[in-house]
């Protein structure tokens, strides 16, 4: 009864539509009844010869509409129609959409026949839970990665940043989490990917288990920028539909950079002043509203959020890098260097920090996860001297003790793909190289 009654107050009772008066760029004109066509107001544009495209009011500028299209132009004519589709930004999922593949607008793009919607409907861009009625962050959660169990764990609800720049395998670190982490329900974003490596994450990486307790969203680098910039925000939508429903969810989004460039191309298309590396304004207050979504609930469920940041020219203080940094609560540093010789994931650990520990961490285990640090810490300062032969053993004690550890904690610090290691495994095997 509560989805009839909520399809009938969709029903228009009649029919509001405006014109196109211009195209520039990507940006459409519409002239009409602008009291009807609020910021985030949907329409459908008339074509020739074609179905009808979805365009989002982004703002008004000199009497008219300003809007951007879901997909290509291609036959819209002068004096089009535009007719108002929606006034709601608002997705109804239900538990029926796992194991679907969704594109950014919630409609299904893996043949599989309609989705039921369920008779929720949970705004695209909706407000994070109020600060002080949030709980706190859980336990640890496995994600069955040895490097950040044991040097950057993370908690139920907590968010983590995984930078690195291109090619440097932060891909596969998240296909490793989607295997071997501990939630209730994954709720994947892929935005701005490249089309032929979406089937292979779906297939090699989730796999057919994995897939039925997942919802994946994907938006291809060639689809529009309201697309790419909608899906990071359908993303996070269903992730909060299923923390209401008191699951611990997992939502996993790759990569931010690509929404914060979708927004800088809507706003330098609206006409917004670029700032910084061209980044509008509004993309860096967009990354907070977004991000803070993530973390505990007021009730039972979280989610706990990961999100890739792709750093560019591998510069880790570029300006997305560092507004992200700021926002979350612990980030994940990975090196093309370190992937250069060979040892994968090529996690940083001592660039690496979750600002959940070491509280979080059982109190008989942190004193090996400090040695370790101290050991890779203290090899890393004296690198240079030890591989040029300039370093005489027996000339400090603590050098020495680091020269010794530090091969066996490379191969600690390496895993296989397939390979998953749990937390307290993690932790027991840390202990045992130090011993």
């Amino acid at each position: 009864m509560k989805a009839f009654k909520q399809e009938l107050a969709n029903i228009q009772t009649k029919k509001i539509y405006g014109r196109v008066k211009a195209v520039q760029g990507v940006m459409i004109e519409i002239a009409g009844p602008l009291a009807a066509f609020g910021i985030g107001a949907r329409l459908k544009i008339e074509r020739d010869h074609s179905n009808p495209i979805m365009v989002e009011v982004v703002g008004f500028k000199e009497g008219v509409a300003l809007a951007m299209p879901y997909g290509s132009l291609d036959g819209i004519s002068m004096g089009a129609k535009a007719h108002l589709h929606s006034s709601n930004n608002d997705v109804s999922p239900s538990e029926n959409w796992l194991g679907r593949i969704v594109n950014a607008l919630g409609e299904p793009i893996d043949g599989k026949g309609p989705l039921e919607n369920g008779n929720q409907p949970v705004p695209l861009r909706n407000s994070p839970p109020p600060a002080n009625q949030r709980n706190r962050v859980g336990e640890p959660l496995d994600l069955g990665v040895k490097a950040l169990n044991c040097f950057a764990t993370c908690c139920v609800g907590q968010r983590l940043g995984i930078f690195a720049g291109s090619g440097v395998g932060k891909s596969v670190l998240m296909s490793m989490l989607t295997k071997n982490a501990s939630a209730d329900v994954f709720v994947i974003g892929l935005i701005g990917e490249r089309g032929r490596e979406v089937q292979e994450f779906i297939e090699d990486n989730l796999g057919e288990e994995g897939l039925k307790r997942s919802v994946v969203v994907v938006a291809t680098s060639d689809e529009a920028a309201l697309m790419r910039r909608q899906a990071a925000y359908m993303t996070m939508s269903l992730a909060e539909y299923f923390r209401d429903k008191d699951h611990s969810v997992l939502c996993m989004i790759d990569s931010i950079t690509r929404f914060a460039m979708a927004g800088r191309e809507i706003g330098l298309s609206v006409g917004e002043p670029p700032a910084t590396k061209g980044y509008t304004p509004t993309v860096f207050a967009e990354l907070p509203r977004l991000l803070e979504r993530a973390g505990p609930g007021t009730d039972k469920g979280s989610i706990t959020g990961l999100f890739t940041v792709l750093v560019e020219g591998d510069d880790h203080n570029e300006p997305v890098s560092d507004a992200v940094r700021g926002i979350l609560d612990g980030h994940i540093v990975m090196e093309r260097s370190i992937a250069e010789r060979g040892r994968y994931p090529a996690i940083n650990v001592l660039k690496s920090i979750s600002r959940t520990m070491p509280e979080c961490v059982p109190e008989q285990y942190r004193p090996a996860i400090y040695k370790a640090r101290q050991y890779m810490s203290t090899f890393y300062d004296m690198e240079e001297i030890i591989r040029m032969g300039v370093y005489r053993r027996g000339s400090n004690p603590e050098t020495d003790a680091a020269i010794d550890y530090t091969e066996r904690l490379e191969q600690f610090l390496q895993q296989g793909k397939s390979e998953a290691t749990s937390l307290n495994d993690g932790y027991e095997e840390l202990v045992q190289i130090l011993s």
